[in-house]
């Protein structure tokens, strides 16, 4: 889905803003009737909003992602925001620069906006486990569905666990999914962000937080995968291996 007129090159000041050409990309591609966007987003504001935020954003080193990024990667970055309908105004979505790759990446936020454009109507519902908390299991036809008690004295201590399930519009419960915080824990060791032997970074300071993204992430990962949208399914798989692609690349270039 790479553009053919974009190049390798980073964008120089003077280059035209890249949302205009990706404007251009959506227009063909609704024309063709290969793309189809949400009633309620605006392509043209998210577009807006994404342009002001990548003024702020920096490579590791402290240069900004504009500079240090190539043509191609923003462009595509921006693409994908638009494709799977993200605002980074509504902090569905956010910009990273690898060395010269810029990338975007879906928040849980974006993940639940994502998941309700695929299957319309739904709403998720999740929460922390903490240390004192009831919590009980029962599973009907293979479903998980949960009793979940908890009081204002146990928020803050360790822990237990987190899940996300998921109601139809209709009211039909679908399950939940049940991680306990050793599996969160294990998931984040697949990102190189984390340091389980630290204490700082945002998923030690933020550890309820990243455990919702986290479950959030695994309940909804199988409703988004069902899209029947080629295009959309396409910059998925794109967006996460774009987004491998550019941290090994720039883990190779601070080792090198």
């Amino acid at each position: 889905m790479s553009d053919p007129n974009t190049n390798n090159t980073p964008v120089a000041a003077e280059s035209a803003n890249p949302t205009v050409r990706v404007q251009q990309m959506l227009q063909g591609f609704m024309q063709k009737r290969t793309l189809h966007l949400p009633a309620d987003y605006s392509a043209e504001n998210a577009l807006k909003q994404a342009w002001l935020v990548l003024q702020t954003v920096n490579d590791r080193n402290g240069k900004p992602a504009l500079q240090a990024c190539t043509q191609a990667s923003i462009i595509n970055a921006l693409l994908d925001m638009a494709i799977q309908g993200l605002n980074p105004a509504k902090k569905q979505c956010y910009f990273i620069a690898y060395g010269q790759s810029l990338v975007c990446q879906r928040s849980y936020f974006g993940d639940i906006a994502l998941a309700q454009r695929v299957m319309p109507g739904i709403e998720p519902y999740y929460g922390v486990i903490y240390e004192g908390d009831t919590f009980e299991i029962e599973i009907i036809r293979g479903r998980k569905h949960v009793s979940h008690k908890t009081s204002l004295d146990n928020q803050g201590k360790e822990i237990k666990g987190a899940y996300c399930g998921v109601v139809t519009a209709d009211g039909e419960d679908l399950g939940c999914e049940v991680m306990t915080f050793a599996q969160i824990q294990q998931s984040w060791g697949m990102s190189k962000t984390y340091n389980p032997k630290g204490d700082k970074g945002t998923h030690h300071e933020f550890p309820d937080q990243m455990s919702l993204r986290t479950v959030i992430r695994r309940r909804l990962k199988p409703i988004i995968s069902s899209a029947n949208d080629a295009l959309l399914m396409d910059s998925i798989r794109r967006q996460e291996m774009d987004q491998t692609e550019a941290e090994m690349a720039d883990e190779i270039a601070q080792c090198g």
